[in-house]
């Protein structure tokens, strides 16, 4: 097979229900890299269809598609626009430590764990 015969990949096909785009955007926000949040949002905003998502957040087509472009770069206020026409939240949270620090820290004595307090001033 010649490499110009080959389709581009088009993850949007994949994202059919609300459960795998919300998998799907968790994924990518975990990962923190913000071409990828950036990318993955305009996945999702063609599985959804990029006219509806437009009008449900209020931003403008050709807007919509620069800012979730591969090239573009999308404003917080746009981001939080379209995750809010997708009807969802960002939550914050602490993030979970890797494998190898939740091992690091079982193996570590608890005093090594626990930071030690400042004792009260009276």
């Amino acid at each position: 097979m010649k490499l110009s015969e080959l389709k581009e990949y088009d993850g949007s096909k994949y994202l059919k229900d609300e459960e795998t785009i919300r998998h799907y955007l968790a994924e990518a926000f975990e990962d923190g890299d913000p071409r990828l949040i950036q990318a993955a949002l305009g996945t999702v905003a063609k599985a959804r269809g990029m006219s509806a998502l437009a009008r449900d957040s209020g931003v403008k087509r050709e807007a919509l598609y620069r800012a979730l472009s591969d090239g573009g770069n999308a404003e917080f206020a746009t981001i939080m626009k379209v995750m809010r026409a997708l009807g969802l939240h960002l939550t914050i949270a602490e993030p979970e430590p890797a494998p190898k620090d939740k091992a690091a820290r079982k193996a570590a004595p608890k005093s090594a764990r626990t930071p030690a307090r400042e004792p009260a001033h009276t």
